[in-house]
């Protein structure tokens, strides 16, 4: 597994155990996290702190070519609004951890020159599985579905 990868992974099962969605991710920056996040939307009743926009915001106010040298690691498929966030900053590569559960901007991200590796790991998967089975107006709430 890889390491980067895993971080967000935690970062999903602490939002989880906060009584929110399980969604992390990091940014990563010459082999060093960065910036790390979980989906807080519920615990921080907000509109936006979806998994990856809490990483870019605990990463703090960087400089352009940071971003353009970094790697955003994220357990699910990123969403429009996340989507527009990885290219104003011109973060150059995505790697998600899964997109069976949810199929967010890839095509998008990728049309604007994005490198998106797609893992498709188990433990993502099923993360997201059960929670959207035992939380489905939670989980549509996060996804803009009525």
């Amino acid at each position: 597994m890889d390491v980067f990868l895993q971080a967000a992974i935690d970062e999903a099962k602490k939002g989880l155990e906060e009584g929110g969605i399980p969604i992390g991710s990091v940014l990563v920056h010459n082999n060093q996290i960065i910036g790390r996040g979980h989906n807080r939307r519920i615990q921080k009743g907000s509109a936006i702190l979806h998994g990856e926009m809490d990483a870019l915001e605990n990463a703090g106010r960087l400089p352009a070519k940071i971003y353009k040298e970094s790697v955003l690691y994220t357990t699910l498929s990123p969403c429009p609004m996340c989507s527009g966030a990885i290219h104003l900053y011109g973060i150059p590569k995505v790697v998600i951890g899964e997109n069976k559960t949810f199929m967010g901007e890839e095509e998008h991200l990728r049309s604007k020159g994005i490198s998106v590796e797609v893992v498709n790991d188990n433990s993502c998967i099923e993360m997201m599985n059960k929670f959207i089975d035992e939380n489905p107006v939670l989980w549509n709430e996060d996804i803009g579905e009525e």
